[in-house]
């Protein structure tokens, strides 16, 4: 966040330390820890309670935002929805709900997916602020329960807000009247959850997202309130799991008088501040909005448009501005085009695309053809081997399979065919167009494992053949290596979708199974263990 836009306070300032003065030295600062062991009012935004009058001028342009939270926030001790904040960086998002909180004295956890980057930080970071547990060398910077998995995290956080809750219960029926500064207020929490749009790079985001989002039914605690902060709109998490969608508040890009008012706060000269804004505002507000980028671009442009004065304090005439004004030209255009370099952190998906067009240009030519990518993700060689076998058995029609795997692997020993004409090809082409619209067919178990020895017999006598060892196989010698774990993998594939498993076929009363995996993702397994799956492709 820019600087101009949390003056009270700044956007990586802990509660604590806020209401506290920062100690000299690391000594010090143990001693107060010490000495000051955390309470109930830590939960509350640090310093002095301030007014709604200050907290709407504080930030030019949010005044809608500001009314809006405080109304859905609604009155002491009222229930309320989820609330989903979205907008663009440096928006004022995460500084208005802080100050909001501050204005209320309410208590509530703050949780950044940024610094917690992982759902077992996400999660522990949230019970240790509930259990008022602050890691340090005595307890060997432990977490105080540790959260694997969400339903661990659900257990813990019921419990942990059962004792909170029980506390600020006792605490507002003996609190006196008059509320003292860094009290709490109320018998309510609320969780927040900042920069959201990072978990949909974790791992198990699909179902860590839609946890958290249904986080309030699952609790079934009227006392406990949600506020989720994104910079994307809630479009990017929508989901067909049925959870209900937290309440949406836009903050916009801020207007060009919005930002006039945020940089004209706290100048020390005001008149000639507001002369430099009068050049520089608008061409750079058509290239970007964000106080953070337009705060680094103008610093040192403010320098150079005082350059010339003998006295920053002095008052600019119309002779002086037009002086100023040509002494800061020249620099204008370099820093227009400086400011497009500004770089922000890219998404989990931006740097994905990234590497792998990295790893593409980088990749070997085979005959002409640029070498499919690697697969991003482990499996072993014989869930590789039984994926091939899913794909060929839902594309192939069974009645080829005596063909195309026979004793020896078929396809080396079939006849050549002759060269096709004009019409077969023709053929061929709405053969394949009509395979595809049908899409992927079904399977029984049986010709599954059939197909699974056959490929894996194939690959097993070509490296008897080159005099290479197994640890491509990953197993002992023969098909009792391969054959041992199927059907464990055959489950593992199921559960992570590669694989789908259909009803029971009436007339065989078996289990079939579908493959649900792409011919791009079925070649790339393919060509990582070098097994030739276009010759056993049937194409029509």
């Amino acid at each position: 966040m820019g600087k101009e836009e949390s003056p009270q306070i700044t956007r990586r300032t802990t509660r604590s330390s806020s209401s506290t003065p920062n100690p000299k030295n690391g000594v010090e600062t143990a001693k107060a820890t010490e000495s000051h062991p955390p309470t109930i009012n830590d939960l509350v935004f640090g310093g002095e309670p301030i007014k709604l009058e200050e907290l709407i001028s504080s930030f030019p342009g949010r005044r809608i935002q500001i009314l809006d939270l405080l109304r859905l926030l609604g009155p002491l001790n009222s229930p309320m929805f989820p609330l989903f904040l979205y907008g663009g960086t440096s928006t004022g998002k995460t500084s208005i709900i802080l100050q909001i909180f501050r204005h209320l004295s309410r208590p509530f956890v703050y949780s950044s997916c940024l610094t917690c980057y992982s759902p077992r930080i996400l999660f522990e970071s949230i019970i240790n602020q509930l259990l008022l547990h602050r890691k340090n060398a005595n307890n060997g910077y432990a977490s105080a329960k540790r959260c694997e998995r969400p339903a661990d995290f659900v257990v813990f956080l019921r419990e942990a807000l059962i004792s909170v809750l029980n506390t600020l219960k006792g605490y507002s029926g003996k609190s006196s009247s008059k509320k003292l500064a860094g009290q709490v207020n109320g018998r309510m929490i609320y969780l927040i959850f900042d920069n959201l749009e990072l978990v949909r790079g974790w791992d198990k985001s699909s179902s860590i997202l839609p946890f958290l989002f249904a986080l309030k039914d699952i609790l079934k605690m009227p006392e406990v309130g949600l506020i989720f902060i994104s910079k994307v709109s809630p479009d990017a998490y929508y989901s067909n799991t049925g959870y209900p969608e937290p309440i949406p508040i836009l903050f916009p890009y801020y207007t060009e008088d919005s930002l006039r008012q945020i940089f004209m706060r706290n100048q020390e000269n005001p008149k000639l501040y507001s002369s430099f804004l009068d050049v520089v505002l608008s061409p750079f507000s058509r290239i970007t909005r964000r106080v953070d980028e337009l705060s680094t671009a103008f610093s040192p442009l403010f320098i150079k448009y005082c350059k010339p004065l003998s006295d920053s304090g002095l008052v600019a005439n119309e002779d002086m501005k037009r002086k100023l004004f040509s002494h800061l030209q020249p620099h204008l255009v370099p820093a227009l085009n400086e400011i497009f370099r500004v770089q922000s952190q890219p998404y989990p998906e931006v740097e994905a695309k990234q590497e792998k067009a990295k790893r593409k240009s980088s990749a070997n030519k085979f005959g002409g053809r640029e070498a499919f990518e690697e697969i991003d993700f482990h499996m072993s060689t014989s869930a590789k081997y039984l994926i091939i076998s899913a794909f060929l058995a839902s594309r192939n029609p069974a009645t080829l399979d005596a063909s195309l795997f026979d004793s020896t692997g078929g396809s080396d020993n079939r006849k050549r065919k002759r060269k096709s004409s004009e019409k077969s090809i023709e053929k061929k082409e709405t053969a394949e167009q009509e395979l595809l619209m049908k899409g992927p067919g079904t399977f029984p178990l049986e010709r599954l494992l059939a197909i699974f020895q056959c490929i894996t017999s194939v690959a097993e006598s070509s490296l008897d053949e080159d005099q290479q060892n197994n640890e491509g196989l990953g197993a002992g010698n023969g098909d009792s290596g391969l054959m041992s774990d199927v059907l464990l993998q055959l489950s593992s594939l199921c559960n992570a979708n590669f694989i789908s498993k259909g009803g029971t076929c009436p007339l065989e009363g078996s289990t079939r199974y579908r493959a649900t995996m792409s011919e791009d993702l079925a070649l790339k397994v393919a060509r990582s263990l070098k097994f030739p799956l276009s010759k056993y492709l049937y194409r029509g």
